[in-house]
This record gives structure tokens, sequence and C-alpha cells, in this order.
């Protein structure tokens, strides 16, 4: 899938300056990091420079202040948690302008073994208007000069989607491009996982929407043996084969399309597997009255796939050699509706001799809450990325970052 350079394949790097686009968008709470997973992902690339004698610039948005300089919004958390995990004094300039005269005078200054961390990228609005208007184009070109237009690094798998000043418009504007090891790991693993299988290649979608995932669905019908589909966005799928969903989340503009898929799958020779009970509330709520059934009841709404959905879902994951999962089985945040999604999760954990890929907020947070993390062959840092990835979409940073 990697058709071009990575950061192993710079040479002669040594007293340069490097500027690496780094995703530490991070969570915040009263200034302080919930989570420090994309800060500790960025690690190894940059200590790779580090070794390399570099002159580290390190740049990334946080959250989506719109161009206005929000202090809530602001990377000095993540320079002190940088500071800390690298044992090197991580500088920091809060400068609104994010490329401004004392920033342009800190990399000027820059020796080698050093880090410097911009401001948030998106304190600027044209950062995400690349392509678009003369001041992005303008953006792109300070910040590539920060490094002399010398070398860039893109390291930032979770805005790979969006072609941006930062990545897209600095890839364009520097000698060398390449993508860091976050990145490369991202492309092998969910490139390789799709593109070239090891199979009986089992794909498992859940969430609350079909409109989120039409394109997944459709370009996975293509590839894979078996397609779990879970969550809310299996009651259209029901409600398309005249079964009764009560007040389940249903999109009814998409039922021919899951009809249409249902048929693509037949068509195919893939398995197309739907709940066949669940459990179900009165209310959406944690505490609300429960039970499990077959068939709903017009007053209840799905909110987990039931028992034998779950027996159903693991008989089809036994023999798996390539695992895809990207979205719950049901309303995970919810500890009574959460028991579908951790089963299907321990199941995906419990392979042997396979390669296995998560993606998706909630599915790494069932990975995570069930201490099966290090079970995973890849956890992916990308949501918006990742779901673009399976639909077979190029991505525009992957692209830049590849020099095409």
């Amino acid at each position: 899938m990697l058709s071009k350079k990575t950061v192993d394949d710079l040479t002669n790097v040594a007293g340069k300056k490097v500027l690496v686009r780094c995703d530490f968008n991070v969570p915040l709470k009263e200034g302080v990091i919930q989570n420090y997973n994309r800060i500790d992902g960025a690690l190894p690339t940059i200590k790779k420079l580090l070794s390399m004698d570099a002159k580290v610039i390190l740049c990334s948005h946080l959250g989506k202040p719109k161009g206005e300089p929000l202090p809530e919004m602001s990377l000095a958390p993540v320079a002190e948690a940088l500071t800390e995990r690298l044992g090197v004094a991580v500088k920091f300039i809060d400068d609104p302008q994010v490329t401004g005269a004392e920033t342009q005078k800190a990399a000027a200054e820059l020796k080698e073994g050093e880090v410097l961390l911009l401001q948030n990228t998106r304190y600027r609005a044209e950062e995400t208007k690349y392509g678009k208007d003369e001041k992005a184009e303008a953006y792109a070109k300070e910040l590539a000069a920060l490094c002399d237009n010398e070398i860039f690094v893109n390291d930032a798998f979770g805005t790979a989607h969006r072609a941006h000043c930062s990545n897209v418009g600095v890839a364009k504007l520097t000698k060398e491009s390449v993508v860091g090891y976050l990145m490369e790991k991202e492309i092998k693993f969910l490139g390789e996982a799709v593109e070239n299988p090891v199979r009986p290649f089992v794909a498992i979608l859940g969430g609350a929407k079909v409109s989120d995932k039409i394109n997944v669905i459709n370009n996975l019908l293509e590839k894979v043996d078996t397609l779990i589909i879970g969550g809310g966005m299996a009651y259209t799928f029901l409600k398309a084969q005249g079964q009764e969903v009560g007040n389940s989340l249903l999109e009814a503009d998409k039922m021919d399309y899951a009809l249409e898929m249902i048929k693509k799958a037949e068509e195919k020779g893939v398995k197309l597997l739907l709940p066949v009970d669940h459990v179900v509330g009165k209310e959406f709520s944690n505490d609300t009255e429960k039970k499990t059934v077959e068939t709903m009841e017009a007053s209840w709404s799905g909110y987990d796939i039931g028992p034998k959905t779950i027996e159903l879902y693991k008989n089809a994951l036994a023999d798996a050699k390539t695992v895809v999962w990207n979205g719950p089985m049901g309303v995970f945040e919810f500890e009574n509706f959460a028991q579908g999604t951790l089963e299907v999760c321990r199941a995906v954990a419990e392979l042997k001799d396979a390669t296995t890929v998560v993606g998706g907020g909630d599915s790494v947070n069932a990975v995570k809450r069930l201490g099966f993390a290090d079970k995973m062959t890849h956890i992916s840092t990308g949501g918006g990325a990742s779901l673009e990835f399976l639909e077979g979409k190029e991505l525009p940073g992957v692209a830049a970052a590849q020099g095409k």
C-alpha cells in the first residue's frame, strides 16, 4: 500500500529542521489531558528524528477553535506531556498566529536534538481551507518555511482524510515528504486487511446510522467473506425486511439501500449477519426497564444485541483470520446495554493467529475497558480517516505524503 518514503528512508537530516505533523487532538478537561494515547503514539517518530540529530518542529490541531485563539484549546498541556515523556525540554510558543515572528525566531534558533511545538494550527481559520483561498496557500507557505522547505513528516492519520494546510499544503511545498511510524502502521494494517486479507475475512460494523457507513458497507461487500452488522444501523436492515423494530433507531430513507446491500451480499456469496434477538428498553436510559426478545414490540426500542445474536456472531468469528471492527453493537455507554459490544470484543481478542484491526471510538473504548488492547493487532487512531480508508477512498494526507 505504501508506495513512497517513510521516516526510515530519511538520510542526512542531522542539523536540519524537520516539520512533523502529529495528531495531538487529545481530550482535555480543565486543561488536564484525559488520554495520552495520541501523544504516546507520536513518540517513536519524534525519538527517531532526535536520534538522527534533527531539529524537530511539531505541529497539530486540537479541537475546533475555528480561527480563534481559545485558551482551552491551547497545546501548552501537550508540550508539558511531551517534555515529561521525551526527557527533552520541549519549547512552546503561545503564538495566536502560529507562525508569527516569535515562532519564526524560535525555529531559526533551534539546535540539533531540540524540539519546538507550535500552537494549535486551527487558531488560524485558513488551516482547514487549503485549496479554497489564497490566505490558506500563504499559511501553508509560512508553515513550510519554518523547516526551510526541506523535510516534512506526516504522522497524523487522524486528519489524513482532510486536505489542510499543515498536511497536504506543507507536503507539496517541501523537498522531502514522508510518513511517520504511526501513519505507516495505520496504512499497513488497514490497507493489508482490506486489500490483501488472509481468509476468512470478517468485518464487523456497528454504530447508530447506516448513512454513516453507506460506502463502507458497499466497499466491504466486495472483499469480505462475512459481514456482521449490529448497533442502531441494524434496525434499518431489519425493518427493510419487514420486521417490527418498535421505536428503535430507524432511517426509513435508507431501507431501499439496505435491501440492495442484502441482495449484493447474496450475489457475492457473502454472509451478511443481522441480529436475531435484542435487548430492548422502554426509554433511552441505563436504568430503564429492559428485557430480551426475538420479536420487537411497538413501544420498545432495541439497545443491544441479545444472547442468541452474540453466539451467532461469535461462531462467525471463530475461524476468522482477518477481522476489521468499527462500531459498537449497542448503546455501549450504558452498562446495561454494553454486553453485546463487550462479548464481540472478547471474541475478537481471543482469536489465534488472526490479524485484528479495531477503529472507531466506542470499539476502541470496549477494547481498553476489557483490558484487551494488547491482544489486538492494531487499534486505529483515526475515526473518520479509518472509515474513509475502509470505503476505499484515497486519503489526501496520505497521497500528499507519498508525493502523489
